[in-house]
């Protein structure tokens, strides 16, 4: 879509054909965070897209500012490639960003909406509709896709990278044809499903650690991803004891009400000794890894019991360097990546939003106008101003 050569055009301009406005939106161009480097950011007024076949118009009603959005700004060599290695980059552009997000439908491209599939999703679909989609869009071919792992789909065209799929922070977007899309329940407010996103992303995590109910689990990291792994475990897990580690007191008293058992401040306390306190020596049964900090991942090794399950979930700006004996000679250790929700995430986060549960006001912190998004990228950085979850309006 973007960053194609358009006929008699030059590179990076916008194509026509696929950026036309809707009926109702003739001739109306709207605002847009657009992405065209390492640290250049610019709301631009682009025309509004026109939805093809199978694809939708949505109206952006709040977009989330990820951690990995914030990562990606600074030039992070797992977005941005490295000379230095074969790490290609990952993100095209011109692009705008945006993966976590909720809308509302204004229109449908051909066929007419009465032909339209339900997107996998059990409901249909109408021009009103508050939705969500998975924030990779699969390609539905590839091998990983045929294994019904389509969170790892070999494209990966996850919205707000890839051209194809130009994200959230702007007024409309378009939900491509094999975009998975979810009805928002009726009474879920917009501060909870712009959080759906995040929370899928906490799910998967605790679901690749297979937890169960005489465990004793550690959070390191209590970021939008991290409390939402501990909502998750508190509401549909129930282990032994979840314990809850942040350099922020104000974020671990927030993850007290999201139901940790045991909060500890790595600047404060000795971690690593108090959780083998709590366990009569051995170390922790699970440790979730949600800081994208290196120091936390070798303070899990030293943390978590032999044969015990240790979860990485997260984008480093750099590399990170450990022992990896102890992984294997001293630990015997299960060591398990996670990668975005997974199959079942998008709908056990609704799930477990629709539980009244979730103490939401107090994880989306900031609501932010689209001209303000750098200094949301900074407030994720940082975790200033007691951020947790920083959100975008693009009709502010």
């Amino acid at each position: 879509m973007w960053g194609e050569r358009t006929e008699g055009g030059k590179e990076g301009e916008l194509r026509a054909d696929r950026m036309a406005a809707p009926r109702e939106e003739q001739g109306r161009t709207m605002r847009a965070v657009v992405c065209r480097g390492v640290r250049d950011y610019v709301v631009e007024n682009v025309p509004i897209p026109e939805p093809g076949r199978d694809e939708i118009l949505v109206k952006v009603l709040r977009c989330g500012i990820c951690a990995g959005d914030a990562k990606c700004f600074e030039g992070a060599a797992r977005f941005w490639g490295c000379p230095d290695s074969a790490q290609k980059a990952y993100v095209e552009t011109p692009v705008i960003p945006g993966h976590e997000f909720v809308g509302e439908i204004v229109a449908f491209g051909p066929p007419p909406v009465k032909r339209r599939s339900a997107f996998r999703t059990g409901h249909e679909l109408s021009v009103g509709d508050r939705v969500i989609a998975e924030q990779v869009v699969p390609c539905n071919n590839c091998l990983y896709c045929q294994k019904n792992l389509r969170h790892l789909c070999l494209p990966h065209a996850i919205f707000g990278f890839k051209t194809c799929v130009n994200g959230a922070m702007a007024e409309y977007m378009i939900f491509p044809a094999n975009a998975l899309v979810y009805k928002i329940p009726e009474k879920m407010s917009v501060d909870e499903a712009v959080y759906i996103e995040p929370l899928s992303c906490g799910v998967h995590g605790v679901e690749r650690a297979q937890v169960e109910s005489d465990d004793v689990v550690v959070v390191s990291g209590c970021g939008a991803i991290g409390l939402g792994m501990i909502c998750y475990l508190a509401i549909s897990k129930c282990p032994a004891e979840i314990i809850a580690l942040d350099c922020i007191d104000e974020r671990l008293r927030l993850a007290q009400l999201c139901g940790a058992s045991m909060v500890l401040n790595p600047r404060k306390d000795d971690v690593v000794q108090l959780v083998k306190d709590r366990t009569g020596g051995y170390g922790c049964d699970v440790y979730l890894e949600a800081t994208g900090s290196p120091a936390s991942v070798t303070q899990g090794l030293k943390m978590v019991r032999k044969r015990g399950r240790f979860v990485e979930y997260s984008v480093f700006k750099e590399a990170v360097t450990t022992d990896w004996s102890e992984i294997s000679d001293t630990l015997e250790l299960d060591l398990l990546g996670a990668h975005c929700s997974g199959n079942e995430g998008y709908a056990k986060a609704i799930e477990t939003l629709s539980s009244g549960k979730v103490p939401i006001e107090s994880i989306v912190t900031h609501v932010l106008p689209l001209d303000k998004v750098v200094d949301g990228i900074h407030m994720v950085n940082s975790s200033s101003d007691g951020s947790v979850k920083v959100t975008l309006d693009p009709w502010l």
